[in-house]
């Protein structure tokens, strides 16, 4: 099957290249909501002209892709909020406090000391404003529970999302300005005043829905990570969820049922499909099911949060379950890339979240892979079969998204297939199970013998996924894998599985060059890692230098041997320069690297009687002297100070610096200090 014969495939490709143009490049929107109006239009008279003839015409077909692609740049730049003049950045404000009316509109998973919401603003110094922010509210046991919906006032200062302050560190400010958060907010219950607790969106409906059955489960008897499990499994709620659980399920290769998607939706709408099956007994039962089982999935997606898998999973089903009812037949990669087009037009930045990379690649590797695969060897009994299709799907899936995944995470579960052929099978028990018991908690009638039970399961489950993640030699961990890798990889398998189909020299021939691509990106990738610098690492309240040569790193540092090793800086930096071999060495007080000499004056405050003349100084561990007379005496070309200082001594350094119009890099403002 030629699927770029599916014109709905080659009118989403083009979308998802409007959408990639609008987000690496800076482009005008009226001019190209001109020019995509103009293409419409002669799309239109086209259309008109020659009605019959237009699926043979290159013509049309060439201004139809163009002019989807001007619709992806737009609907990029429509969910742009800045661009409205009455988002709160385009306000002129030289107050260093602003006044903030918010509403509550999503909660997130909080840290050791405070609870993190996304809110809407409401208004911005006493003005109609629109706009989102991160709020970060000091945790404590005696504050009131907050809402979805719950609107505050306060007046403090606007903060901006700290950015990556060490090499290949996650960059939390990229990941929320795709949401459209530009800033933050760090406050208590002291400094918030309430305005309002009444219900005034549909997220803040789902949020009571799904507080009000927590609330029930809890009554029952539910608690600890069996209550977390079941949040996450039947609300999409995931932020209770213990961290060492947590990455149990992350180390076996299970994280994936965590995360509300197509199987959970699949298997959700197989036990739909036969509770309303009495349905079709009526007149208009072949209508009425369908709209019904649609509105059900929707519904539980909202209370679900929304999140990019869920809205993928729900739209693909809702499109088979109308199909079905249509009586046609669906092809699933029409169905896929259907739900997708539609979710993108009106969510392009989803294009850019994991879940939901993740999740279409998944089932795309499934469709795709698993029928290979499992032609392979067909069991004759249906005890065999069974757990064989399982990890058929389990293994194509994979196939799906490991290059993505090791892009993103640099680690391979080694044994999922086996967590996976126990975790799948039991889950529809679970969910038909888990909605079951919420029914039945919300309306009182919950017998004690089903929440011990149901308990035991989950706790079970847990124990299961916690024996498989202690198995670490089976896990692999910190894969350096770039971009250009993914694509090579996905070329490969998507090659080869035309191989298996159509077995021609074409493809072979192809799926040969895949290979030597990937191979050779492999060899650029090793090439590039054959560079050297020097590194003054982001620590707070500690020093780390690092010395690279080709793929050997020679950290100095003084950290101990527990805080190294859960070092997430080293660990980012390992994997993003293809660094075989780290050595640790002490803190010396003189550095040499490509002719330049790095003095570092710790706290002993030791500069004088040098014989030589430093280019960089480094300030470490709040080192008690007069910054004047080291720069008369030394006249160096730089000055560093790392986060092991004092914010005070720091505030004094700086002033001192730009006195002396001598270049100041703060570490834990600038981030790391690099050499090259």
């Amino acid at each position: 099957m030629k699927l770029l014969n599916f014109t709905i495939i080659k009118l989403t490709i083009f979308l998802v290249f409007g959408i990639l143009l609008a987000h690496y490049l800076t482009l005008s929107f009226l001019t190209v909501l001109y020019a995509t109006i103009v293409l419409v239009i002669v799309l239109g008279i086209y259309w008109l002209v020659l009605k019959s003839k237009i699926n043979r015409s290159p013509f049309f077909g060439c201004i139809a892709f163009i002019a989807m692609i001007g619709v992806g740049i737009l609907s990029y730049n429509l969910q742009d909020e800045t661009l409205r003049p009455e988002h709160y950045t385009n306000f002129d404000s030289d107050e260093p406090y602003s006044s903030v009316v918010f509403q509550i509109k999503e909660r997130l998973k909080p840290d050791l000391y405070n609870d993190k919401y996304i809110v809407t603003l409401k208004s911005f110094n006493n003005e109609v404003a629109s706009g989102h922010l991160l709020i970060n509210i000091r945790r404590d046991s005696l504050n009131n529970p907050i809402n979805v919906d719950d609107v505050f006032f306060t007046s403090t200062e606007l903060q901006t999302i700290q950015k990556p302050l060490n090499p290949y560190q996650f960059d939390y400010s990229k990941y929320l300005e795709l949401q459209q958060v530009y800033h933050q907010l760090y406050l208590n219950s002291s400094n918030i005043l309430k305005l309002s607790d009444s219900k005034s969106t549909i997220y803040g409906y789902a949020d009571a829905v799904r507080t009000k059955i927590n609330s029930k489960l809890i009554e029952a008897g539910f608690k600890g990570d069996a209550l977390s499990i079941m949040n996450a499994l039947l609300l999409g709620q995931r932020q209770t969820i213990d961290k060492t659980v947590y990455n149990n399920y992350v180390n076996s290769g299970t994280i994936h049922i965590l995360a509300i998607s197509g199987l959970h939706i699949g298997i959700i709408l197989l036990i739909l499909n036969f509770v309303f099956s009495p349905i079709l007994y009526l007149k208009y039962g072949n209508f009425i099911r369908p709209l019904i089982l649609v509105i059900i999935l929707w519904s539980f997606a909202i209370i679900a949060g929304l999140s990019p898998s869920v809205t993928r999973a729900v739209m693909m089903f809702s499109i088979i379950s109308i199909a079905m009812h249509l009586k046609r037949s669906t092809n699933i990669y029409n169905t896929l890339v259907i739900s997708a087009f539609i979710i993108l037009l009106f969510k392009p930045t989803f294009l850019f979240a994991v879940g939901f990379q993740m999740s279409y690649l998944a089932v795309l590797g499934i469709v795709s892979v698993q029928p290979i695969i499992y032609k392979l060897w067909k069991p004759k009994y249906w005890i065999i079969d069974k757990p064989w299709q399982i990890f058929t799907v389990t293994l194509a899936a994979q196939a799906g998204v490991v290059p993505i995944s090791l892009f993103y995470f640099h680690q391979f579960p080694g044994l999922f297939f086996i967590s996976n052929l126990v975790v799948i099978p039991f889950l529809g028990f679970i969910l038909g199970f888990g909605l079951l018991i919420i029914v039945l908690a919300l309306i009182n009638i919950l017998p004690n013998f089903i929440v011990v039970a149901y308990s035991y399961v989950i706790d079970s489950l847990n124990n299961f996924i916690a024996w498989v993640a202690q198995f670490e030699d089976f896990l692999l961990e910190d894969i350096p894998f770039t971009i250009l890798q993914v694509i090579c990889s996905y070329a490969v398998i998507a090659s080869f599985v035309q191989v298996y189909k159509f077995r021609n020299f074409k493809w072979i021939a192809i799926g040969l060059i895949t290979i030597i691509g990937l191979q050779t990106a492999s060899f650029y990738n090793k090439y590039e890692a054959h560079n050297d610098a020097f590194v003054i690492f982001n620590k707070s309240r500690y020093s780390m230098i690092g010395e690279k040569q080709d793929t050997k790193l020679t950290l100095s540092h003084n950290l101990d041997s527990v805080q190294l090793k859960s070092n997430y800086t080293i660990k980012n930096y390992r994997v993003g320069e293809t660094i075989d071999t780290v050595i640790t060495d002490n803190l010396q007080p003189v550095y040499h690297y490509k002719n330049k000499i790095i003095l570092v004056i710790d706290s002993l405050a030791v500069y004088k009687g040098l014989t030589f003349k430093p280019q960089y100084i480094l300030l470490r561990n709040s080192p008690r002297f007069n910054l004047n007379r080291v720069i008369d005496s030394l006249q160096p070309e730089q000055i560093i100070a790392d986060a092991s200082n004092y914010k005070s001594y720091l505030k004094r350094w700086k002033a001192t610096c730009e006195h002396k119009k001598i270049p100041f890099h703060q570490t834990n403002e600038k981030g790391a200090f690099i050499i090259k």
